[in-house]
């Protein structure tokens, strides 16, 4: 599966993120999940609640959303530089690495301020990026959530649980689904669709060409100007 991005790439990391809410360099990293491929197969993943500092708790609408409590943070979290340091041996060693998420935007712009405290955010300078989601808009009408793009390809093994790891998983097993449907995914690398009316959320990633992308299917993304 995924030919043509393995003949480019030597890891791909698949990633998610949990979070306290939706305002980059605000809200919080509380679960970081990741998977490291090589050549198609599993080589190393991560699963790390990370800890609130003192004081900060949880809004109840992520509790119930994600099954994450407060004494669960406390008891089984690690600080965030642990988590980030986790994140960044990943990466290490590979020489064409390729950053996968489902969402990119949301959490790239997420990770690059749980990197910066610690100085780490040059690991974001080698890899490209993939943003799963804008290949499902060019592939299936609205709605377009994770749960959708499972249920669309018939993905009965995936898990969308709003848990890091699961959906990190569920989005390597749909990218593999895309694939097998249309091997372009080569053709999405640094490109992510946005909103045609509302645009692009959070900081803009110098290495991304946006586009808009309407959810009137026509012509792959990658073919529009």
């Amino acid at each position: 599966m995924m030919e043509r991005i393995w003949q480019n790439f030597d890891r791909v990391v698949v990633f998610d993120t949990e979070t306290t809410g939706i305002a980059f360099g605000k809200d919080r990293i509380i679960e970081l999940g990741a998977v490291s491929l090589e050549r198609g197969r599993e080589r190393d993943c991560m699963d790390l609640l990370v800890r609130l500092p003192e004081g900060e708790t949880l809004p109840p609408f992520i509790t119930e959303l994600t099954g994450i409590t407060d004494r669960q943070l406390e008891a089984e979290g690690v600080d965030q530089r642990e988590a980030a340091e986790a994140f960044c041996r990943l990466l290490e060693g590979a020489q064409q690495p390729l950053l996968v998420a489902y969402n990119a935007q949301f959490d790239l712009n997420f990770l690059f301020w749980f990197l910066r405290p610690y100085g780490l955010v040059d690991v974001l300078r080698t890899p490209r990026f993939l943003d799963a989601l804008t290949v499902y808009r060019d592939r299936r009408d609205y709605p377009h959530k994770l749960c959708n793009a499972i249920e669309a390809y018939g993905l009965t093994d995936a898990v969308n649980s709003h848990r890091a790891v699961d959906d990190a998983r569920a989005t390597v097993q749909l990218l593999e689904a895309m694939a097998a449907e249309r091997d372009d995914l080569e053709r999405y690398l640094d490109l992510f669709g946005v909103h045609p009316k509302y645009g692009m959320s959070g900081r803009k990633i110098a290495s991304v060409t946006y586009r808009p992308q309407s959810y009137r299917r026509t012509v792959p993304l990658y073919e529009q100007q």
